[in-house]
C-alpha cells in the first residue's frame, strides 16, 4: 500500500481499497452490531466535526475510558485527525493514578464508555477540583451522548481537509501512561510516524488470506492498538467480543482467522484441554496424551522428520482437530505479546495447526521490536523473533537491550529527567530487558534487569526464567520467584484450584476450601515433588528451596498485576510479607 504519514491515512485507503458491509462489528448483551465502510467513515467525521464545534483542536488532548467497542475507533480517528491527541485511561486504574492522570495530561475532554466508569472519572475531578467536559457511549444520568457530538457535526459545515492537511507525522498521536509499578505513572508520547513505522514493519505479518480478527485484548493499551491499525491498513473485518467471559462464544459465532493475545490466556486454553483430557477413558484417553506428547515434541517447520511428520498428521486428524474447532475452525495464527510465552505452548499449538507468533516490546517502542512470522525460516521457538526492519538493536555489555529508530517514542511527558535517563546519547532506548541476539538473528529475552537480584551468597538470579519453567505444571497458576539478599531463592505459588480440586478428589483429600486445601500437608508435599522435577537444569543457586502456597489469586484490581497482567512485584512482595517472612524463619 502507499505509504501514508499520519494515522487517519489509513481510513482513506480502507474506504478506497476495501469498503465493505461489515468493516468492525461490536456486541453488547448478545447482540452484534455492523457498520459498514460508508457508515464508518461518515461517523468519524461528523464527531470530528462536533469535536471542532466543542473547541477542540490540534494539540489538545482527549481522555478516553472504555473497553474495546467500534465507538472507541470512531473516537481515535475523530481525535487524531483533527491533530488532537488520545489518552487512553485503562478501566483498572487506581484512583489515585486516573486523577495524576487527568491532571498531567491537560485533558480537554473526558470520554467514558458507561456509568461504572463515569464515577471513577467523576471522583478523580473532584480530587483535584477539575471541570473538564465529559461524554459517554452508554446512557448515564447526568452526562450527555458521544451522539451529540456527532449530531452536532452533522450541522457543522466545516471542510476537515484543512485540519487534516495540518496534521504532521511527527506530531503527537496518542499519551500512553505507563501502569506505574513504582512512583508515578509515566506518559509516554507516541507519534503518528512512530506507529505507523510499527504498523509497516508488521505488516507481513499477517498474510493476505487473514480476513477476519477478533479483538478483545485492551485498546487503550498500544500492542492491541497498532494491531487494530494494521488490521485496518490490510482490510480486515474486526469485531470486538463483549468482555472477557465471552471470549470462547464470541470466538465460535466469529470464526475469526486469528487474534492477538497474553500468554496468560493461552495458558489456560492449554490447561482447560489437558484438564479434559485426563477425564477421557481408555483408548480415547491413550490417543489424547500420545498426541500431546507428540505435539510437545514438535520442532519448528521444516525441521521435523519425515516420520515424525507423518504422526504429527495422525495427531492432528485425530485430536488436535478438535482444538481448532474449539476456537472456531478458521485459526490460521495467534500473536502473543505482554510477556514470555512458555516454548512447550509454541511447540504444541504449532503442532495443532495453530501457529502462535511470539513478540515482544515496549509501549515506548510503538510496541514491537522484534516478532516472529510465517515466513520461510521466520519462527524459532523460545525466541521472541527477528528484529523489525527500521529497528536497531544492540545488546549492552550488562546484557540489556537497546533500540533505536523510527518507532521509539519521542519521550516522556513533561518529564525530561525520566527521558534524559531512558534515552542515552546515542539515541538508544534503554528498554530493562536482559537478551541476546542469536546467529540466526532472533532476539532471546532473558529476563528484566530490575527484575534479577542477588542471594546473601552474591549469586544472580533471573526469576522469569524460573517462573516460566514452573508454569509448565497444570497445577500452577501463578508464581513469583523471590530472595534477594536471602540465603535461598523461593517462591509464592498460587496453585491452578480447579486442577488441584480434581487431583484432591481422585486422592480422596477433603477440598473444605482454599484457605484449608494449600495447608495440608499432602498438598504442600504434591507441590514440593512439582518444583523438585521443574528445577531440573537450573544451576543449585538458582533452584527454589522452599515455597509458599497461597489461597488468593493476584489480579488488576487488587493491584498485584499490570493490566497486561504482569506481575507488579513491589506490591506482592508488601502483600505477602507475613508469608515471606515465615519462609526465611523456618
Amino acid at each position: 500500500m502507499a505509504s501514508p504519514t499520519r494515522i487517519f491515512d489509513i481510513l482513506t485507503h480502507y474506504e478506497t481499497h476495501f469498503a465493505k458491509p461489515v468493516m468492525v462489528a461490536g456486541k453488547a448483551q448478545g447482540k452484534w452490531t455492523n457498520y459498514a465502510t460508508n457508515e464508518f467513515v461518515a461517523i468519524v467525521n461528523n464527531l470530528s466535526k462536533g469535536l471542532l464545534a466543542k473547541g477542540i483542536g490540534k494539540g489538545d488532548k482527549i481522555a478516553l475510558m472504555s473497553a474495546n467497542r467500534p465507538e472507541w475507533n470512531f473516537c481515535d480517528f475523530a481525535i487524531n485527525q483533527l491533530g488532537a491527541a488520545t489518552v487512553p485511561l485503562y478501566p483498572t486504574l487506581s484512583d489515585q493514578d486516573l486523577s495524576f492522570i487527568i491532571n498531567d495530561a491537560d485533558v480537554k475532554m473526558i470520554i467514558v464508555s458507561n456509568s461504572e466508569l463515569y464515577s471513577k472519572i467523576k471522583a478523580a475531578l473532584q480530587t483535584n477540583s477539575l471541570e473538564i467536559p465529559t461524554y459517554a457511549f452508554d446512557p448515564v444520568a447526568g452526562v450527555p451522548s458521544w451522539q451529540r457530538l456527532v449530531e452536532a457535526g452533522e450541522q457543522h459545515d466545516v471542510d476537515l481537509t484543512i485540519y487534516r492537511d495540518a496534521v504532521d507525522g511527527e506530531d503527537l498521536l496518542t499519551l500512553l501512561y505507563t501502569s506505574g509499578t513504582t512512583g508515578k505513572p509515566k506518559g509516554v508520547c507516541l507519534s503518528h510516524k512512530n506507529v505507523l513505522t510499527n504498523v509497516y514493519d508488521c505488516y507481513h505479518l499477517l498474510p493476505d488470506y487473514f480476513k477476519k480478527a477478533l479483538s478483545f485484548l485492551p485498546l487503550c493499551h498500544i500492542f492491541e492498538r497498532m494491531v487494530v491499525y494494521l488490521y485496518f491498513a490490510k482490510g480486515i473485518e474486526i469485531h470486538y467480543a463483549e468482555s472477557l467471559d465471552t471470549i470462547v462464544a464470541d470466538i465460535n459465532e466469529v470464526k475469526p482467522d486469528g487474534f492477538t493475545t497474553v500468554p496468560r490466556v493461552l495458558e489456560k486454553v492449554y490447561d482447560r484441554i489437558v484438564s479434559k483430557g485426563k477425564e477421557l477413558s481408555g483408548i480415547k484417553k491413550q490417543l489424547f496424551f500420545w498426541a500431546l506428547q507428540t505435539g510437545l515434541a514438535n520442532k519448528e517447520p521444516g525441521q521435523n522428520s519425515a516420520w515424525f511428520n507423518f504422526k504429527l498428521a495422525i495427531a492432528r486428524k485425530l485430536v488436535f482437530s478438535k482444538w481448532q474447532a474449539a476456537l472456531g475452525g478458521n485459526i490460521k495464527l495467534i500473536v502473543s505479546g505482554g510477556a514470555a510465552l512458555q516454548p512447550r505452548l509454541a511447540r504444541v499449538f504449532w503442532a495443532a495447526g495453530i501457529p502462535v507468533l511470539e513478540g515482544y516490546g515496549l509501549t515506548e517502542t510503538s510496541p514491537v521490536i522484534a516478532v516472529n512470522n510465517l515466513e520461510e525460516d521466520g519462527v524459532k521457538f523460545g525466541t521472541v523473533g527477528k528484529v523489525l526492519q527500521h529497528v536497531d538493536v544492540k545488546i549492552a555489555p550488562d546484557g540489556e537491550i537497546l533500540c533505536k529508530g523510527p518507532s521509539i517514542f519521542t519521550g516522556y511527558y513533561k518529564n525530561d529527567g525520566a527521558t534524559a535517563e531512558a534515552i542515552d546519547s546515542e539515541g538508544y532506548f534503554h528498554t530493562g530487558d536482559i537478551g541476546e541476539l542469536d546467529a540466526d538473528g532472533f532476539l532471546r529475552i532473558t529476563d528484566r534487569k530490575k527484575e534479577m537480584f542477588k542471594t546473601a551468597g552474591g549469586k544472580y538470579v533471573a526469576p522469569q526464567a524460573l517462573e516460566n519453567k514452573y508454569m509448565e505444571s497444570t497445577f500452577i497458576a501463578q508464581v513469583m520467584v523471590i530472595g534477594e539478599n536471602h540465603k535461598f531463592p523461593a517462591a509464592l505459588i498460587v496453585p491452578a484450584f480447579d486442577v488441584l480440586k480434581n487431583w484432591c478428589d481422585i486422592k480422596g483429600i477433603p477440598f473444605d476450601s482454599r484457605e484449608e486445601v494449600v495447608k495440608k500437608p499432602e498438598v504442600i508435599d504434591k507441590y514440593q515433588r512439582e518444583i523438585d522435577r521443574l528445577n531440573q537444569g537450573f544451576g543449585q543457586w538458582e533452584k527454589v528451596k522452599k515455597f509458599a502456597l497461597l489461597a488468593t489469586e493476584w489480579t488488576i484490581q487488587a493491584g498485584e498485576l499490570t493490566p497486561k497482567l504482569s506481575l507488579k512485584r513491589k506490591v506482592i512482595l508488601q502483600h505477602y510479607e507475613k508469608e515471606i517472612t515465615a519462609i526465611y524463619q523456618e
